[in-house]
């Protein structure tokens, strides 16, 4: 009964009072089953494993019961107990955020090698690409260019098509009326010849019978 009641004062006390400590900067310290040395010695404690203060042995404070990381619990002495860091703790850490560092900076460093590489892969892209840009835009210019010359010259060859087609019909307008005219300046000249040989034949024709008549006579 009498220990139910002392485990009850201590997960009372653990309840009520809990404070991280560290273990100071020495070697090892002792871990015991009670507050004195004529208690027996559990574990050692390293410099600067961290332990969870959970009561401190009235009325001096000599004695600190403490939980350990993997959760044993003991007793201490006070005097070997820091709220700061060890200096030790602290180095260690600082070492490893400097190899942490050290290997980001690894890191960042390759890292840039790659986007410089990929920078220049693409500048050389965009080079690329300006020159074929500037070789499009001097085609399309060229284009642009006999396009305007292309609808010119259709422009003005349906006018010439037209105008000839015009000077056709005026030409074919023309052919009819001279053929008409050299027709009717052929027949003219027919009616003439014509009217000629009849008036040479009566003349001819009448000189003969009057010296027909004059023989008679």
């Amino acid at each position: 009964m009498k220990s139910f009641i002392v485990f009850f004062i201590v997960l009372f006390s653990t309840a009520v009072y809990a404070e991280t400590m560290y273990v100071a900067d020495i070697i090892k310290i002792t871990f015991r089953t009670g507050p004195g040395i004529d208690h027996k010695i559990v574990a050692m404690i390293k410099s600067g494993e961290r332990v969870e203060v959970l009561k401190l042995e009235e009325p001096m404070e000599e004695w600190s019961f403490v939980r350990l990381i993997n959760g044993k619990e003991g007793w201490v002495l006070s005097r070997f107990l820091t709220s700061k860091e060890p200096d030790g703790l602290v180095l260690i850490k600082l070492k490893k955020k400097h190899n942490a560092l050290k290997n980001q900076a690894i890191s960042l460093v390759e890292e840039n090698k790659i986007y410089k590489k990929e920078n220049k892969e693409l500048n050389s892209e965009l080079e690329k690409n300006k020159e074929i840009l500037n070789k499009t835009k001097s085609s399309y210019e060229i284009l642009k260019n006999e396009s305007a010359e292309f609808l010119e010259l259709k422009s003005n060859y349906k006018k010439t098509s037209l105008n000839l087609a015009e000077l056709t019909e005026k030409a074919g307008k023309l052919e009819e009326k001279l053929t008409k005219l050299l027709l009717h300046q052929n027949i003219k000249w027919f009616l003439s010849g014509a009217g000629v040989l009849l008036f040479g034949f009566v003349i001819g024709f009448s000189a003969k019978r009057q010296r027909r008549r004059s023989s008679l006579l």
